[in-house]
């Protein structure tokens, strides 16, 4: 048995677990995430997030959902990383690289008083549908839909929703109910939905104005959580593209906000890293 020390952060609510794998090695991190993401038996999380050493980039992150499965990419665990590693002394740049699943990422830190103010990444260039993720249509199907709504149907209600690869897959909804709409309900139906051979993350979003989208999530792997960075751009994504709309947007999530800015292919995320405590558990 090791004595494993860990963080726990959030980004806008969304908490992770953090472990610098440079000095403590995780034998079976599915497994332990599972076990440490329970809210009442573990430390409480949405998941675990490994921080470790890369040949291609300065940092590496490998990211396990509450239920065991591994992601490719998250936002605000990307965020989190940027200011745990600043202010953990294991770095003194302000900008560095990340080395995901989803490819490498570029993180920015915004100091005040010598402090990790907020975060911004670089998500890089969003992908509209996808022919891996829509079974049955064709590559011509696609492309002739790629910038419509796609049905999805659970319980008698259909969804129209457009598919975002954020590098993990995203299916973003814009509905006019999101106060009322039981996404705890419908969330888990959509995101195991046969249409999704990969399961998929759930976005409901609801316009406020022109540049403010009030949004909630279904995660794939981790059910309803407090915000989502890859959702948030997705949803972006989704408005600035497909709706014409301004190219900032603010996603107001459960958690807190995150600004969302599309400059040429390529969209940047800002918002806020926490930490919240620190500890040592027994793997």
């Amino acid at each position: 048995m090791a004595t494993i020390e860990f963080t726990k952060m959030h980004g806008a609510g969304n908490d992770y677990i953090y472990v610098d794998t440079t000095r403590f090695a995780i034998a079976n991190p599915s497994a332990t995430s599972i076990v440490w993401s329970d809210r009442h038996k573990g430390i409480g999380g949405d998941g675990l997030v490994l921080i470790g050493k890369s040949d291609v980039a300065d940092f590496s992150m490998r990211i396990f959902n509450a239920d065991g499965s591994e992601a490719q990419m998250c936002g605000n665990a990307s965020r989190c990383i940027g200011r745990y590693v600043y202010e953990h002394g294991l770095t003194t740049k302000t900008e560095f690289t990340l080395q995901t699943g989803a490819g490498i990422k570029t993180i920015k830190l915004n100091l005040s008083n010598g402090k990790v103010d907020s975060v911004s990444v670089n998500m890089g260039k969003p992908m509209l549908h996808s022919a891996q993720q829509f079974a049955g249509e064709t590559a011509e199907q696609i492309a002739a839909n790629s910038l419509a709504t796609y049905p999805v149907t659970v319980d008698g209600r259909t969804f129209n929703g457009r598919f975002v690869s954020m590098g993990n897959p995203h299916f973003v909804i814009f509905v006019d109910d999101i106060a009322t709409l039981d996404i705890s309900h419908y969330g888990p139906m959509i995101e195991t939905n046969s249409v999704f051979p990969q399961k998929v993350n759930v976005e409901f979003a609801q316009v406020i104005d022109d540049q403010t989208i009030r949004m909630r999530v279904w995660e794939r792997g981790s059910g309803i959580t407090w915000a989502c960075g890859t959702g948030a751009c997705a949803t972006a994504t989704a408005s600035i593209v497909l709706m014409q709309r301004a190219s900032r947007q603010v996603i107001k999530m459960d958690g807190g906000d995150v600004t969302i800015d599309w400059g040429g292919d390529e969209l940047t995320m800002t918002g806020p890293a926490t930490e919240v405590f620190t500890g040592t558990i027994d793997e």
